[in-house]
């Protein structure tokens, strides 16, 4: 999700730029059969009147002693995007800093360094060293990095193509995987442009999570390079053949918990949202719908629903992230 799509889209479509045409794939997943934590798991989503709404900055979610998920509070920014702190032996892992600058609104660096503080005393690690890389560029999952900047014991990998393809050392980007060793938790790095040019998505040997961003997560996706994208899925397909994956974990939850159906942007309360996970048997479902369409359409599962943007909303999408220096 991005904050300008809202202006590409209204401006474009004149509010109605959900309207299904005949270029349009339906599909069901199967049944999801799991029962587990992250299946069930209600998260704060927002209030119907937010000038009442007392809930944290952050929720924070402890799924075991070295790995958290945070969510941004819906009342302080509908995007409500979820970043994911991943804790090694010898270096923390911060993936994403949110849609919000001011830290005295959104305290994610202290609340950052204070786990970790906590793990180093209670010798789970061994150093305060963070490491914060992205999802991808747009602004709602780097808008806190200003927070990480020039600070000691963080290395800040900038959201952009150059910066990501050096830090990593992709030499054929978007081919090939990279490696995060935090020590005794091994990260793979997959690149996954479509969605956005500097997309990627990490598994995590611990957990078994494979965290997408925006590139699948259970919401109304919109596609940049709808090419990049297939390949990217397969991509991702391909890996979960050779790879155990527990969970598909993204960014946003944006669909309700009735196949199909979706919050629009820019909601703020969403007390029937779906659950964070999807099954790992997505992208398969996904990879095959793809595969299957010969040209861009929209594509409706009963999880998550994939919508090529148009010429146009590419031109202002890149205007827009020119003018914002995104």
């Amino acid at each position: 999700m991005n904050k300008y799509y809202l202006f590409i889209l209204v401006l474009t479509f004149g509010g109605c730029y959900h309207a299904e045409s005949n270029n349009v794939v339906k599909s069901s997943l199967p049944s999801a059969t799991l029962n587990t934590v992250l299946n069930t798991k209600k998260w704060n989503h927002g209030a119907a009147d937010c000038s009442n709404d007392t809930n944290p900055a952050f929720e924070i979610f402890r799924y075991d002693d070295i790995s958290y998920i945070l969510r941004q509070n819906k009342c302080l920014t509908f995007e409500a995007p979820f970043i994911y702190l991943l804790f090694g032996a010898d270096k923390t892992l911060l993936l994403d800093t949110g849609a919000i600058k001011d830290e005295t609104k959104a305290p994610l660096f202290s609340l950052v360094t204070s786990l970790v503080e906590e793990l180093v005393n209670n010798g789970k690690l061994t150093s305060n060293e963070i490491l914060v890389i992205h999802s991808h560029s747009h602004n709602d999952h780097k808008a806190g990095d200003v927070q990480f900047s020039k600070r000691e014991h963080v290395t800040l990998v900038a959201a952009n193509n150059q910066a990501v393809v050096n830090y990593f050392g992709f030499e054929k980007w978007p081919q090939g995987q990279s490696y995060i060793d935090l020590g005794n938790r091994k990260i793979t790095v997959i690149p996954t442009p479509g969605h956005q040019e500097e997309a990627i998505s990490l598994y995590d040997e611990h957990t078994k999570w494979l965290l997408t961003g925006d590139t699948l997560y259970p919401g109304y996706i919109y596609i940049k390079n709808w090419k990049d994208y297939r390949a990217s899925i397969n991509r991702l397909s391909e890996f979960s053949k050779t790879h155990e994956v527990s969970y598909i974990l993204g960014s946003h939850i944006e669909m309700k918990t009735k196949a199909g159906e979706y919050y629009p942007i820019g909601t703020t309360f969403q007390p029937d949202e779906a659950p964070l996970a999807l099954p790992p048997y997505s992208l398969t479902v996904l990879n095959t719908a793809l595969q299957e369409a010969n040209k861009p359409k929209k594509i409706i599962l009963d999880n998550f629903i994939i919508a090529p943007l148009s010429t146009f909303q590419k031109v202002i999408g890149s205007i827009l992230k020119w003018f914002s220096s995104e």
